[in-house]
């Protein structure tokens, strides 16, 4: 089983970064997602994509990926960049 490490991104919605402090494991599914003709939805008959485990840092969810002996990918979080803004400068 395939398993990646990642940090969630914030939510487009709101501003604040509150679920976006701990690591995450996700189990990638591989298998094939068919469409219900009637409804419209995507389903299958497998529940492995509704796994996802939380941890507070990425050596407790590597450790638990090792003990499991799952494969995992451990995507690294992109440095956010801050640019200072005043509202003073909008009448310079």
């Amino acid at each position: 089983m395939i398993v990646k490490i990642f940090k969630p991104a914030k939510t487009a919605m709101q501003s604040g970064k509150a679920k976006t402090r701990h690591w995450q494991l996700q189990v990638m599914d591989d298998s094939i997602q068919a469409k219900d003709p009637l409804i419209g939805y995507h389903g299958g008959s497998s529940t492995k994509n509704q796994i996802k485990l939380h941890f507070q840092t990425r050596d407790d969810a590597i450790n638990f990926a090792k003990s499991k002996n799952y494969d995992y990918e451990v995507i690294e979080p992109s440095a956010r960049k801050v640019i200072k803004k005043s509202y003073a400068d909008n009448f310079k």
